[in-house]
């Protein structure tokens, strides 16, 4: 009589879905990844109190004109009287370099006119020089051809 074939042990699932043995051999070899971890956050110092002695010598006004090479200048915190030379500023450059394009514009305008202009000259000059070789090659033809026809 013959014995049944043996079958291959089956691993236990956490899921009630069916599968092969060899899926279920898979998934038990699997490998893990270390969680990457969040690097701490550095501690701050503190700033320091904001209350200056009486008998400092820093004391006043804080002046509002600064280098243009200071730090201070590039500060984003700016006057109205800051904001307005900075925007004439600003449209006279703009108006400077629209002036210049203008100019600019002009002259390659007024070098097409010229290239324009020569252009039409040469182009009559070689029409009419055109009408003048052809007028002469049937001058030449009926002098070329009057002599033998009477040979």
């Amino acid at each position: 009589m013959s014995e049944p074939a043996p079958q291959p042990p089956r691993t236990s699932r956490s899921d009630s879905s069916s599968g092969s043995s060899v899926e279920s051999h898979v998934e038990s070899q699997e490998i893990h990844m270390p969680v990457p971890q969040r690097p701490a956050l550095p501690s701050r110092k503190s700033s320091g109190t904001l209350i200056v002695p009486r008998d400092s010598y820093e004391v006043g006004p804080v002046p509002t004109q600064f280098e243009p090479g200071d730090v201070r200048a590039m500060s984003p915190r700016r006057t109205s009287e800051d904001l307005e030379n900075m925007g004439r500023e600003a449209r006279e450059e703009l108006h400077r370099h629209a002036k210049a394009l203008q100019d600019s514009l002009i002259m390659i305008f007024n070098r097409i006119e010229a290239v324009k202009e020569e252009h039409d000259k040469l182009d009559n000059n070689n029409k009419f020089l055109q009408k003048y070789i052809g007028d002469l090659m049937s001058t030449s033809k009926i002098t070329a051809t009057g002599p033998r026809g009477r040979k």
